[in-house]
Order: C-alpha cells, then structure tokens, then sequence
C-alpha cells in the first residue's frame, strides 16, 4: 500500500462519500485546499472511445466563462498585416523566422501558439519540439487560422485545449480554489457540454464512463456521470 503524507491523510478523512452529484463535488473540493498557493481544480473525464480510431479521437477546445484563473501566454506565428492583427488583440510574442529560431532554441516563452494557415509549412518543421509540448498549433483547437484576433482574444479569456488520451482520459483544469462554487459549477458544465457534443456516432455503450475533480494537491472526488450525460 502507498504511503500517504499526514496532510493527504488528513484530506481522505474529509471524502465521506464514493460518490458525489455535481453539485455536492463542487462545493465539496473547495474544502479540499491545503497547500499554500491557489491550487487549480481539475477535472477529468473517462469516456467511452478508442482514441485509435480517427473519428472516436476527441480533441478540440472551449472557451469557459470564467477563465481558468491562469495567465495566458500567447504567441503568434504570422507576418505582414496578419502578425499586427495579433499585436493589435493582445498577443504576448509575434513572429515569424524570429520566433522560429526562439523554439529551436528552447526559449519557449508562451502557453499556447496560434499560426496563420500559410505559416504551418514552416512550422512543421518544428514539431517534434512543440508537439510532445501540447503547443502545435491545430485547426480543432482554432489555433490554426485566419481570424488570429479572435483566437488571441479567445485563449486569453479562459481558452482551454483538450485531447483525449490513449485510454480515453481528460484532464483540464477548469478554475482555481479561489472561485466560487458558482463559478465552477458554470466551467465545468461548459465543458463537459462541450465534450457531450462531440460524441461520435460509433461510440458504443456509455460516453462518459467515470468523472473525478480534485485540486493540484489533494484526493480525487469521483462525481455521479449519470447528472453528466444530461448536461448540455
């Protein structure tokens, strides 16, 4: 058996419930803070896909209504009139052979790359560093595309990007301890409103399988997926 600091022992006594609503699991791990700093609330999700079949592959991107309480970094790969276009909405680095160079250099300054169409030529050359990152820029997380003042604006408001794994898990972190209950109640239902959407047609049995949320320091609280289903 694992040994468990007394602080995580200490929060497993707090967790008198198998399984929590939606509701008791939002209210419930905001009790669940101990660490020093605004811990981040995470949410995951195991749904019912083979992530080895192209259209059981759920990746994509949602913007929540309150942010995720993170800073956002945005970099831009573009030039001419696209490149002040991101200058204009807000990017934190515009660039094009500059920024190229920055990457092969590992000076990655940003937490999420949007590039213009035309710029991903030039780009692929640099995935095998951006891509274990989780940076490539990709048309299903709108970070490939024209509209660069959108998608700037989008990612600073609380963009989240998400991929499934190998094993159908997701994990997104959908606020911070500091919220209210409120607040994380409405970004976590838009999420897995989100998710429920994009449910493929030759995905048998039951989507969402299981669901936990727990914060960056604490146990997981597994929530009741049956209230889940009907969130749309």
């Amino acid at each position: 058996m694992k040994k468990v600091s007394k602080r995580y022992a200490e929060l497993l006594k707090k967790i008198d419930k198998d399984v929590y609503s939606f509701d008791e699991a939002m209210e419930k791990v905001k009790d669940l803070q101990s660490a020093k700093f605004d811990e981040t609330v995470e949410l995951a999700l195991k749904l019912g896909v083979d992530p080895r079949h192209a259209d059981q592959m759920i990746r994509g991107s949602v913007v929540l209504p309150h942010g995720t309480g993170k800073e956002i970094r945005v970099a831009v790969f573009a030039k001419g009139a696209k490149a002040e276009e991101a200058k204009t909405a807000g990017a934190d680095i515009v660039g094009f052979e500059d920024l190229a160079e920055d990457i092969k250099n590992g000076n990655i300054n940003f937490d999420i790359l949007i590039a213009t169409p035309d710029m991903m030529g030039q780009l692929g050359r640099l995935g095998r560093i951006l891509g274990p990152k989780g940076l490539m820029p990709n048309p299903k997380t709108g970070t490939v595309t024209m509209d660069v003042a959108s998608a700037v604006k989008n990612a600073k408001a609380g963009q989240v990007n998400f991929r499934v794994d190998k094993k159908g898990n997701i994990h997104v972190g959908i606020g911070k301890s500091s919220f209210g209950v409120e607040e994380l109640k409405e970004n976590a239902k838009t999420f897995v409103a989100k998710i429920n959407k994009m449910k493929p047609a030759t995905a048998k049995g039951r989507y969402i399988q299981k669901a936990a949320i727990s914060l960056t320091m604490s146990p997981s609280l597994h929530i009741d997926v049956v209230e889940l289903i009907d969130i749309k």
